[in-house]
């Protein structure tokens, strides 16, 4: 896991002054007026990267990038980085090389700014730490909880109440009343149908169009021949006049009253 850590950049200040400082005689804080302000001991570059939960300020050339000393930190603030007590501007820092061996020394920044932005980046790298902390120790916590079953037990039912649905078992639902505007209609009755109107056949709309002749009396004492000779013999078309002729009397009453505005042709005249 170590292998696949990447390390990330979080300040960078080109001017750094470092200096070696007397070893702490009592409890109290660091004071910088006690270094020789004046005759930095080394001058160089600074960086703070970080690699997983661990920062780092190395010390480095300004032309050859070549490392000059590094301080791992793993906790801020705390004994890696110290403040000192009469000047915000410089830190007592403690450096460590390959072979665990350790010292104290001092390091100081010329412009106020640097110093800000190098303290707040130490501390916002540790805060993320804190809270990357706190969430692995939430998620084994919960991971330890016993977890909550929804599923169904065997047997177990579920029950449903849909409205607008009916209660009854074969019970029709109510119509809907319709929209603004539209027609409420209801279903037809069970097994209803809707009757048809009859088609008039052919033949009886012959009968309607046309005259029937007056029946002929015969005498009683009249042969079956002179019966024959009746049958056969065509009526008379003034006794049976065609359809046309039977609208031609309502044209002709029609066009015989005074003052009337005529009609257009297409339309027959009553």
């Amino acid at each position: 896991a170590a292998e696949l850590e990447y390390e990330s950049v979080l300040c960078v200040k080109p001017d750094v002054n470092v200096y070696r400082i007397p070893p702490r005689t009592s409890n109290r804080g660091y004071r910088a007026s006690d270094w020789k302000l004046d005759h930095p001991d080394w001058t160089g570059r600074l960086r703070v990267t970080s690699k997983g939960k661990t920062a780092y300020i190395k010390l480095e050339d300004k032309v050859s990038g070549e490392l000059f000393a590094q301080a791992p930190i793993d906790q801020y603030p705390g004994i890696a980085v110290e403040t000192v007590t009469d000047s915000s501007r410089y830190f007592v820092i403690r450096i460590q090389n390959g072979t665990g061996r350790s010292a104290f020394i001092g390091i100081g920044f010329v412009d106020r700014g640097d110093a800000f932005d190098f303290n707040v980046s130490l501390q916002d790298h540790f805060k993320w730490v804190k809270q990357e902390t706190e969430i692995s120790k939430e998620s084994q916590e919960a991971d330890t909880r016993p977890k909550l079953d929804l599923g169904f037990k065997e047997g177990q039912t579920i029950k449903l109440n849909i409205g607008n649905m009916a209660t009854k078992k074969g019970g029709a639902a109510k119509p809907r009343a319709s929209g603004s505007g539209g027609l409420s209609l209801l279903p037809p009755p069970p097994g209803g149908k809707i009757a048809v109107p009859p088609v008039p056949s052919p033949s009886s709309s012959a009968i309607v169009n046309h005259v029937t002749p007056p029946p002929v009396q015969k005498s009683s004492n009249a042969s079956s021949a002179d019966i024959l000779l009746d049958l056969g013999t065509p009526v008379p078309a003034s006794k049976a006049p065609a359809t046309a002729d039977l609208w031609g009397d309502f044209s002709t009453a029609s066009s015989a009253v005074p003052n009337q505005a005529p009609q257009q042709s297409n339309w027959v005249q009553f």
